[in-house]
């Protein structure tokens, strides 16, 4: 691993036995107190995570979703806690729309985050679980100052989503909160309060469910009691596909990290490694099995129960190897999905000294999510639903029950068989995008954590378009336009790639006493915190 830091962040790389990673410094020093009581990295991150919905609103809530992928010291465990439509939501019901809503009612699924820290912690933890509220109920109760960045994003939600039913909760002035104004929201603290205190009963069979599904009946809307009430977490089997020495692993559908994958096994087939790194000819290849991926992740992903391809068929080394063979190193070009053979987001991650190690992502998708906030409670629901079509006989057909495809996914890595690195970059498809570019600045170009999340990134945005960041050299610029692409440079101020955030073993240490170095993405607010 490279100590260096060769793009121009300023920041540097922080080495610690005990460590988490995460977007927002309040969020980071609530796991790093976790430690200090006495707790793991599971308990680390929840702290940080539960904190997170107070202090990064804008990219999170009470009401989102959340993944985690967790090594135990022995074993590595996924946990997809993501909620499913309300059984009201037949395919009749959005039948005369050509795709999902973008917000507002229709777009609410259940919320699974909260359950996600109960079944976390309880698995876990060495904390109680009361205990990892205390520094976001503090900062709800008596409030914080707003940082720079989350300010401008609250500003831009209020245009989106100002009218929304119990939107205004979040801007009492009528506005959002400027920079360095300190923000209070009592309504949330008794919220965390609640939900600690019943270990999450209240959220979805209590008060605040009756809360939830009150203000819904109230506009309309599907979601019951019945819906919160069937919620279930389910422990999954990772999903990984090799490269090089290493391995990297994903939450299976319905996310999307198979795309990530996918789109690394690709390049097992490619000139990859023959090109240089930070050329245009390297960037190229990685746009372009990303391309590839995607065009397979929107045709086959959904819910596992109603997909008709299994993620080992689209991982299948003979399959890759004939779909490489479509990209070509000289030429960009559009990839229709394959078919094999038959057979607003928050992430963060932590680590400690006894060997465990955690990637975690929860999220209310766009921003606030839904815009939906139910009265008196801080709970800002997500817009999860959005991620569903409406195309009949789709795999991810809209339908009462049914888990949308996925955009949040946290990632891991495994090197000759032992844990290497917990990472995620959080930001809606940016996310498989983003874990393939640092699996390859990591594992290619062998950068230390916080040069692989400062390196420019390039991002296909929804509409198929590729975007560079400011700081891509202009040389790649053009190098990509003699290739085929249509790259648009992005404005210096852009968020739109994303935020990592990467905690790695460092080489050569006692694996019964392992240290960390660990990066946190400055394009955001976040930091990396020892302990």
């Amino acid at each position: 691993m490279q100590w260096n830091l060769p793009y121009p962040a300023g920041r540097q790389p922080v080495l610690a036995r005990n460590v988490v990673s995460c977007s927002q410094p309040l969020a980071a020093q609530a796991g790093a107190a976790a430690f200090a009581r006495g707790g793991n990295a599971i308990d680390a991150a929840l702290a940080a995570a539960i904190t997170l919905t107070v202090v990064e609103p804008t990219m999170n809530g009470i009401g989102g979703d959340a993944f985690a992928l967790v090594w135990d010291g022995d074993a590595l465990h996924g946990l997809n806690a993501s909620g499913r439509a309300p059984a009201a939501w037949t395919p009749e019901r959005f039948a005369h729309l050509h795709q999902m809503p973008r917000n507002g009612w229709d777009t609410v699924t259940v919320p699974g985050g909260v359950a996600a820290w109960l079944a976390l912690s309880e698995r876990f933890g060495a904390l109680p679980f009361e205990d990892l509220f205390a520094h976001a109920i503090r900062h709800a109760r008596d409030g914080f100052p707003v940082s720079p960045v989350i300010a401008r994003q609250w500003a831009q939600a209020v245009v989106d989503l100002g009218g929304k039913p119990g939107f205004d909760a979040f801007m009492p002035k009528g506005r959002a909160p400027t920079a360095g104004e300190i923000w209070r929201f009592p309504d949330q603290a008794d919220t965390l309060e609640d939900i600690a205190r019943s270990r999450t009963q209240s959220f979805y069979g209590g008060r605040l469910a009756q809360a939830i599904t009150g203000f819904a009946a109230e506009h309309g809307a599907a979601l019951s009691m019945a819906d919160l009430a069937a919620h279930r977490t389910d422990w999954v089997q990772p999903i990984s596909t090799a490269f090089g020495d290493r391995t990297v692993h994903e939450i299976p559908p319905n996310g999307q990290g198979l795309a990530a994958l996918i789109a690394l096994g690709l390049l097992e087939h490619l000139p990859y490694r023959e090109t240089r790194a930070g050329s245009a000819e390297r960037v190229h290849l990685e746009i372009e099995a990303m391309r590839m991926a995607f065009s397979d992740l929107y045709a086959h992903v959904a819910d596992p129960a109603h997909m008709r391809l299994q993620p080992a068929q689209l991982l299948d080394p003979a399959y890759l190897r004939e779909r490489a063979q479509g990209i070509r190193a000289d030429r960009a070009g559009q990839y229709q999905p394959g078919q094999p053979p038959s057979g607003g987001t928050v992430y963060l991650c932590a680590a400690d000294a006894q060997g465990r190690m955690v990637s975690f992502i929860q999220s209310n998708f766009k921003g606030f999510g839904s815009g939906v906030v139910v009265p008196g409670t801080g709970i800002a629901l997500h817009n999860r639903g959005m991620g569903f079509v409406t195309t009949p006989g789709h795999p991810n057909q809209v339908a009462g029950g049914k888990r949308p495809m996925h955009s949040i996914i946290p990632a891991f890595m495994m090197r000759g068989g032992q844990p290497h690195m917990a990472f995620g970059v959080m930001g809606g498809n940016m996310q498989a995008q983003g874990h393939l570019q640092m699996t390859l600045r990591e594992s290619v170009e062998d950068l230390n954590p916080q040069a692989c999340s400062d390196a420019p990134r390039w991002r296909i945005d929804d509409s198929g378009a590729v975007t560079l960041e400011r700081a891509m050299p202009a040389e790649v610029v053009e190098g990509l336009r003699q290739l085929g692409h249509d790259p648009q440079v992005a404005g210096a101020d852009s968020l739109d790639f994303g935020s990592a955030q990467l905690i790695r073993r460092i080489d050569g240490c006692d694996p019964a006493a392992p240290a960390y170095v660990a990066g946190s993405d400055q394009r955001r607010d976040g930091m990396a915190v020892g302990y």
